[in-house]
């Protein structure tokens, strides 16, 4: 599966996310974060047919550039990228059909 566990404390620069080709999606949040802990079973279950899409799972907060760049102000916050271009995002998701939704705008 292309989820990982742990929220990678790690990021990319906003030049090396836009430089990625394909399909990528940027979850942002804490692994501390009650929300974040409460989506991750949909988070897991919207991915399962999706197991060959990048997931960075990225660990935010204040002063993080790459949150920052991206606007990110609640988590998690999953952004869904095309070759750089960001077409959909999910804040707060409550249910896998939300993430299957912006799935499908890719």
């Amino acid at each position: 599966m292309a989820t990982q566990t742990a929220y990678s404390s790690h990021a990319p620069s906003r030049a090396d996310v836009d430089a990625l080709p394909g399909v990528t999606v940027i979850e942002f949040g804490t692994d501390w974060c009650g929300y974040c802990q409460g989506a991750q079973a949909s988070i897991v279950e919207a991915f399962g047919p999706h197991a060959d899409v990048r997931h960075l799972k990225i660990e935010d907060g204040p002063g993080r550039p790459l949150g920052r760049s991206f606007k990110v102000k609640l988590w998690p916050t999953l952004v869904f990228m095309r070759d750089g271009a960001e077409l959909a995002r999910v804040v707060r998701p409550r249910s896998a059909e939300e993430i299957a939704d912006a799935f499908a705008a890719l």
